[in-house]
């Protein structure tokens, strides 16, 4: 009898052995396997039991959590959705999450192991620490500005702080309420399909995820190109450019807007935007150092990372000399994202150091602790710093009598190029208005802002649109955010570069009539030729 009793025993150890190792293997080997399962309910109501952590501009939560009383308990509500989605993207229990609430998702859902001193306690009772907070580097007044200025029309605008890559502002517009995609169910699923739908487009983050052709703000790295490489070493030089310019190997002409472009030396082509003078002097500079001036500004580069990832920005690296010219004045496939032309203001603010641009300024504890800051991070030398301080003075003359004088703010040093960019079938679309700019207050050591804006209004008449006259405004209404301005008193109107002293100070090249005022485009800013046509036994057409 007792051996039968002792072999129960063992048979009920065995069992019991055979359980507990069944129990680790479920816990332990194929925990994550079941907790990946979509049968799984688990996570997703996990994850939405709790408040979600914030993201804050200014120190202050842009984001919420509401109480929806359902399975998934919390829902993700935001304060001015629309105003700071390009920076928040949306957080939803259907469709997940973009842009900062996807970077920064363990931190702010609360599973970031950094949450807590004691993370495999957490780990081993399966709960989690209250969500954590994304402080961003966006400055709130700065943003609505941007915001404010665009009115609706579509285009985007970035805004960085040159000496540390800090994303100051990011506006894209037409922008969306993230709030609306927040929950579950039909609403939810009718927003999605209404926004996918949408023509214009409001999802799309037009500052990070949209490249454009940059057009005649272009024109800052192929003079940086052209200074660097020795191609050009005085500026007031004359070029001996022709107008109209003939490009390279085509029986194609080139021409300008205005008069007075011929043989104009490189300092009245980037203040007066001369297509002719540019695009020459790109190809004097050649391919080779075209595409590497290019790829030090950021271009052609991938895995930008903000923390979301940006487009990549197009400098072809394979061209003909026509096509090279044409891509030296910021057209042919050169493509950039806003954001990376903020990044060439910012290259030469900052004495031609890139910075590379960040937008989570920290990350903490529900109670404000720590968890990670951000810190700047050289992208590497874009110019050399003689380079820099050249187009500085450049771009002041720009704003202060040139193409971009929209843009000047009494009281701040500010420097800018314009660009209108051509683009569609045989040029054909509606082009683009560009504006890029830096500014600091009189005194300063250096440039505390700079901007790029860009603004593709299909409604708009195409004779009206040009740089100084749809996208400057915006450019000063987000450096007047970002900078104080002293009171300057009572200001004399600005002069006409047309007439009175200004006049004295234009080119001492032959000139033709006055100048056209806003809002006719800038001297020099006209469609690019959509296709170079090569003369007979000139070779291979143009790609």
């Amino acid at each position: 009898m007792i051996r039968y009793i002792r072999w129960c025993a063992y048979s009920c150890a065995l069992l019991l052995v055979a359980l507990l190792v069944n129990i680790g293997r479920v816990q332990v080997w194929e925990a994550a396997a079941y907790g990946a399962n979509p049968a799984n309910k688990r996570p997703a109501i996990a994850r939405y039991a709790e408040p979600r952590g914030d993201v804050l501009v200014d120190d202050r939560p842009v984001t919420g959590s509401r109480d929806s009383g359902q399975v998934l308990r919390f829902e993700r509500t935001y304060a001015n959705g629309p105003l700071y989605a390009p920076v928040t993207g949306y957080s939803s229990q259907t469709y997940g999450t973009s842009f900062v609430e996807r970077a920064e998702d363990a931190v702010l859902s609360g599973t970031d192991p950094g949450l807590s001193a004691f993370p495999l306690w957490y780990e081993l009772s399966r709960g989690r620490p209250g969500g954590g907070n994304a402080a961003t580097t966006i400055r709130a007044a700065m943003q609505r500005a941007a915001y404010t200025g665009l009115a609706g029309k579509r285009g985007a605008v970035a805004a960085l702080e040159p000496a540390t890559g800090k994303i100051l502002a990011l506006v894209s517009s037409p922008s969306y309420d993230p709030g609306t995609l927040s929950g579950t169910g039909p609403k939810a699923e009718a927003a999605w399909a209404r926004l996918n739908a949408d023509p214009a487009k409001p999802m799309l983050n037009r500052a990070l995820r949209e490249t454009y052709p940059p057009g005649s703000t272009f024109k800052i790295v192929t003079a940086a190109a052209a200074l660097d490489s020795g191609a050009v070493t005085d500026v007031d030089a004359p070029t001996e450019t022709p107008d109209p310019y003939p490009l390279p190997g085509t029986s194609t002409l080139l021409p300008n807007a205005g008069t007075g472009c011929q043989d104009a030396s490189m300092a009245d082509a980037v203040q007066w935007s001369c297509n002719t003078v540019m695009a020459k002097i790109g190809v004097r500079v050649g391919l080779r150092g075209m595409v590497e001036a290019a790829r030090r500004f950021g271009f052609n580069e991938d895995g930008l990372r903000v923390p979301s990832w940006v487009s990549r920005s197009n400098f072809d690296t394979d061209m003909s000399q026509d096509q090279l010219a044409l891509s030296s004045i910021g057209q042919f496939n050169t493509k950039a994202t806003p954001l990376q032309m903020a990044m060439v203001a910012a290259a030469v603010a900052n004495g031609g150091e890139l910075k590379a641009p960040y937008l989570v300024d920290r990350t903490t504890q529900d109670d404000g602790s720590p968890v990670r800051r951000g810190t700047p991070r050289s992208l590497g030398r874009a110019m050399t710093p003689a380079t820099a301080l050249r187009l500085q003075e450049l771009m002041v003359k720009v704003v202060e009598n040139g193409t971009g004088r929209n843009a000047a703010v009494p009281g701040l040093v500010v420097g800018g190029k314009t660009g209108t960019a051509q683009h569609g079938v045989g040029n054909a679309g509606t082009p683009y208005a560009w504006f890029i700019a830096w500014a600091k207050s009189q005194g300063a050591g250096l440039p505390g802002v700079a901007v790029a804006v860009v603004v593709e209004d299909a409604s708009a008449v195409r004779g009206d649109i040009s740089g100084n006259g749809a996208a400057a405004p915006i450019a000063r209404a987000v450096i007047r955010a970002a900078l104080p301005v002293p009171d300057p008193g009572p200001a004399a109107p600005a002069p006409d570069p047309a007439e009175g002293p200004a006049a004295a100070r234009r080119p001492a090249w032959p000139q033709g009539p006055a100048r056209p005022r806003d809002p006719a485009p800038a001297r020099g800013e006209v469609p690019a030729p959509a296709a170079p046509v090569r003369e007979a036994g000139a070779g291979g057409g143009p790609r």
